[in-house]
């Protein structure tokens, strides 16, 4: 069995941070934080120093994309998967271009789904 990556979750909303750590906590992921805002999931990540993030596009302080960008200047090695409710589409290049792994909706999200991000 292979060892389950460390998952930082950030969310505004509590209820996506409950039902995403109820879903990915287990076999393939370990959830070591979560964070309702950028600025705090930057914190938590220089903190406990996640494998992966999972990062919602839309915070209220500062979008995901930017937290992206600053966590692959600052955490080259941590993987970055956004999420939204909108599509992929909706956002153009920008989720390659803030150097993030990939995406996932919120409404696909499962530990399959984003082992394929992360994997693929």
């Amino acid at each position: 069995m292979t060892a389950r990556r460390r998952l930082l979750i950030v969310d505004d909303d509590p209820a996506f941070r409950a039902v995403a750590r109820e879903l990915l906590d287990g076999e393939a992921f370990h959830v070591v934080s979560e964070a309702a805002t950028g600025s705090a999931g930057i914190g938590a990540a220089n903190g406990v120093r996640p494998e992966v993030v999972l990062l919602d596009v839309q915070l209220p302080d500062v979008s995901g994309f930017d937290v992206c960008l600053t966590l692959m200047r600052s955490h080259a090695e941590i993987s970055v998967v956004l999420c939204s409710v909108r599509d992929a589409s909706d956002y153009g290049p920008l989720v390659a271009e803030c150097g993030a792994r990939g995406f996932v909706a919120k409404w696909a999200l499962s530990t399959e789904e984003l082992i394929r991000v992360l994997d693929g």
